[in-house]
């Protein structure tokens, strides 16, 4: 008996595609525009996007709020791109400009950036504030899960 279908959303074309559990670290393509689900990097997601990532994934989501002048998001940039390579499949990592997404950040809350905001079934389960390294990351999101289960 198989597992019910994950619903995996493409970071590409943001289409919601149908994938076995067991696909998962088999690079499962989209069945739209036949680019790789998870390519190992933060998917950049503007309003509309992030609700369809945020509010379709059947994988957690885990949202780097940040802004192209922010010293301390720009550090840590490529600690957050190093983390995206460490938890896909099992983590979609996202990226949203605060800047270009104002309204985005406002309904969340966002007071300083960078800002981590963990979802889980399209509700935020943990968030953190402030640069981390991709070792930090990784354990905070993996200790977040754990406690949300």
């Amino acid at each position: 008996m198989s597992a019910e279908p994950l619903h995996i959303v493409c970071p590409h074309c943001h289409t919601t595609n149908r994938v076995r559990p067991d696909q998962l670290n088999q690079a499962p393509d989209c069945g739209r525009c036949h680019r790789p689900l998870f390519d190992g990097h933060p998917v950049e997601l503007d309003a509309a996007a992030f609700e369809r990532h945020v509010g379709r994934s059947d994988i957690p989501v885990l949202v780097d709020f940040w802004a192209p002048w922010c010293g301390p998001c720009r550090m840590m940039a490529p600690a957050f791109e190093a983390a995206a390579r460490q938890l896909e499949p099992h983590v979609r990592l996202a990226k949203v400009n605060t800047e270009a997404e104002p309204a985005l950040a406002a309904h969340f809350g966002i007071r300083s950036i960078p800002t981590l905001a963990l979802f889980v079934g399209g509700r935020e389960v943990a968030r953190q504030p402030g640069a981390m390294g991709q070792a930090d990351i990784v354990r905070w999101v993996q200790a977040a899960l754990a406690q949300a289960r």
